[in-house]
């Protein structure tokens, strides 16, 4: 598992991060908002550790920012400020858990790992899909992959949730065209294909594993090996 620490503070930051290596995680120091901001949105971790007073850009600020980008994403605040407005903040920003400092690292362990368990559960929720790097959220109608947000239309969606609740069965365009469009859908059209590419180029356009594959003369597939 990775971890990213966000600590202006270099004692805390190092224990922080020696503390995580020696329970497993890879852990990653980024020492001001800014910092932690490019590094949050670039790369992908199980878990944030969030200080609020920091230079560049405060804890608060960049968990929202954070949330907005990858709602599914486990931030968790550690901070001095320990007021109930401070917590509540916290909360508002997107946080999913709260720990004042100072702190015992058991405590931080033991909340991470709830954090990350409290995902995993979402993600295997009725209201939710996931297979591979992607995640759908039903209720909310979005879906994301590698915790990156993507942006569909409603018939993508719908398209999108039939394929990820058949992963590795072939499904004939007869198939797809019924359960996405209706049984009275027209299938002397090629709109299938269509709507077929237009998933593939927001949910496989540059990563190296395609998601949903060709099978030729036959249909398509949902490939989440």
């Amino acid at each position: 598992m990775k971890a990213l620490i966000v600590e202006d503070e270099p004692k805390v930051a190092l224990l922080l991060k020696e503390g995580l290596e020696a329970n497993g995680f890879e852990a990653e120091i980024a020492y001001d908002g800014t910092i932690g901001k490019i590094l949050a949105l670039r790369n992908d971790y199980d878990v944030m550790i969030l200080d609020a007073m920091m230079p560049g850009m405060n804890g608060f600020e960049l968990c929202k920012l954070i949330k907005n980008e990858k709602p599914m994403q486990p931030v968790i605040m550690l901070t001095a400020l320990g007021s109930a407005d401070d917590v509540m903040l916290g909360f508002d920003s997107g946080a999913g858990d709260y720990l004042k400092k100072p702190f015992e690292f058991r405590e931080l362990l033991v909340r991470i790992n709830a954090l990350i368990k409290r995902k995993t559960k979402v993600n295997q929720s009725p209201n939710s899909l996931a297979s591979a790097e992607l995640t759908m959220d039903r209720n909310e109608k979005t879906a994301w992959r590698n915790n990156k947000k993507i942006l569909l239309t409603a018939k993508e969606f719908l398209l999108l949730e039939y394929l990820m609740k058949n992963p590795g069965k072939v499904l004939s365009r007869m198939e797809i065209a019924e359960n996405v469009w209706g049984i009275n859908f027209d299938t002397e059209t090629n709109v299938v294909d269509v709507y077929i590419n237009f998933l593939r180029k927001k949910i496989d356009k540059g990563y190296n594993k395609q998601l949903i594959q060709t099978r030729v003369g036959i249909g398509y597939v949902f490939n989440d090996d």
